[in-house]
């Protein structure tokens, strides 16, 4: 089979089975053996790239990489004495003939995982610690994806996700859906993990890729799966899975055929999908927050809706777009939340203006290293016409900029300034 097709399709079951390998080993075998769980399943998947390459793709991979991940960790635990070998005599012990496709259970996996989303957010553990646990566990985040995602240096992240484990093997023995008090109590740190999951694959900060859809789509579908708990349904839960699928309903707009950026403003949008959009539309009318105020994620959802359901860019209800930024910088102030307001507060008000808010801004956060500051002020410079100006900010832009994608984009745009 064709090496490149085998590690596309390696990456794309790492982030999807990745978290689903992970915590069933960690329910069936305990937080005590974290650091091998982890290890034998990324063994697994690089042991199906070696092996599969020559070979054909098992009908059931997930099952095949759980079987290779088991059979691993019971050699591993075997060799440190760690299980006594009558204990191990009767532990499922897998052949690679054996007949895997009824070996992980949907239910099994929905169990699991459930178990180790919320163990992840234990009480006893930090929130910086829940959220690194989830994502290093759960979405199969790597050190480089969680800095960018935590805005924090990848040494800084290691650190922490080390502590966070000695802190989880410490005080969560075993993986159990806490009853529904601790249920409730999590929810809120679960929903963040998810949507921190979706962020980070809907527009990734580094690489050669602009959409990561299978950790897109895996956020998605935790969070549907959170929706099957009674004691989960909550609006701002419905909220996030509206903003998912506004979002997600975009996709095959924001690059072309030749998987370049196509920015908001040019988007061909009967490539919108208006399934999705119906579904998102129906969860944020589920979402209704009655005498609660409404969450980041109902604000978020709502503009998300205008820009999916709008026929065109220019017939965007810009003022709605504006107020709802408005309302959730009173709420929760985010000088990132603040720069990105002032695309709408452009197409409402005009550049000039825009500029004058740009640099009240500028009194309050130093923006020198963040690349959003600079691609945004590039925009207001060309309605300004200040080419010269405009170009010294897009170089700038294009310096910080992680990700290949984005950047071509920025030289493009760089490149056409007379």
């Amino acid at each position: 089979m064709e090496e490149n097709k085998v590690n596309h399709t390696v990456e794309h079951l790492f982030r999807s089975e990745y978290g689903k390998v992970v915590s069933i080993l960690t329910h069936k075998y305990g937080t005590a053996h974290l650091e091998q769980i982890e290890d034998v399943a990324q063994e697994a998947f690089i042991k199906a790239m070696q092996v599969w390459a020559y070979k054909s793709i098992p009908d059931n991979p997930t099952g095949w990489l759980y079987m290779v991940a088991n059979n691993s960790l019971l050699d591993h635990l075997r060799r440190d004495q760690k299980i006594a070998f009558q204990e191990t005599e009767n532990l499922n012990i897998l052949s690679e003939g054996e007949k895997i496709v009824d070996l992980v259970l949907d239910d099994t996996i929905t169990d699991s995982q459930l178990q180790m989303i919320f163990a992840c957010c234990h009480p006893s553990l930090s929130k910086e610690y829940q959220i690194v646990l989830s994502l290093k566990l759960i979405g199969g985040f790597s050190n480089k994806e969680l800095a960018d995602a935590l805005l924090k240096k990848e040494e800084a992240v290691a650190k922490s996700f080390t502590r966070a484990k000695k802190k989880f093997r410490d005080d969560v023995k075993m993986l159990k859906i806490p009853v529904e008090m601790g249920l409730q109590s999590r929810l809120f740190q679960v929903l963040q993990v998810i949507y921190l999951m979706f962020s980070e694959g809907y527009a990734v900060t580094s690489g050669s890729q602009m959409i990561k859809k299978d950790i897109c789509y895996e956020a998605l579908r935790l969070a549907l799966l959170l929706r099957e708990n009674k004691y989960c349904r909550h609006p701002n839960l419905e909220a996030l899975i509206a903003l998912m699928c506004f979002h997600a309903s975009r996709f095959d707009a924001r690059i072309d055929e030749k998987g370049e950026l196509v920015t908001l403003e040019h988007h061909d949008r009967t490539k919108y999908d208006q399934n999705l959009i119906r579904i998102g539309i129906g969860h944020l009318e589920n979402a209704g927050t009655k005498d609660r105020m409404p969450s980041n994620y109902h604000l978020e959802a709502a503009r998300s809706f205008y820009h999916s359901t709008a026929n065109d860019f220019a017939s965007t209800d810009w003022g709605n777009v504006l107020y709802l930024y408005d309302v959730q910088l009173k709420m929760h102030y985010s000088p990132i939340l603040a720069l990105n307001r002032l695309v709408a507060y452009k197409k409402v008000k005009g550049a000039v203006k825009t500029m004058e808010e740009l640099l009240v801004l500028e009194q309050k956060t130093d923006f020198k290293d963040t690349e959003l500051y600079y691609a945004v002020k590039a925009e207001i410079l060309s309605q300004l016409q200040q080419p010269e100006a405009q170009k010294e900010v897009l170089k700038k832009a294009i310096s910080l900029c992680g990700n290949m994608v984005v950047k071509k984009h920025y030289e493009k745009k760089l490149a056409l300034i007379k």
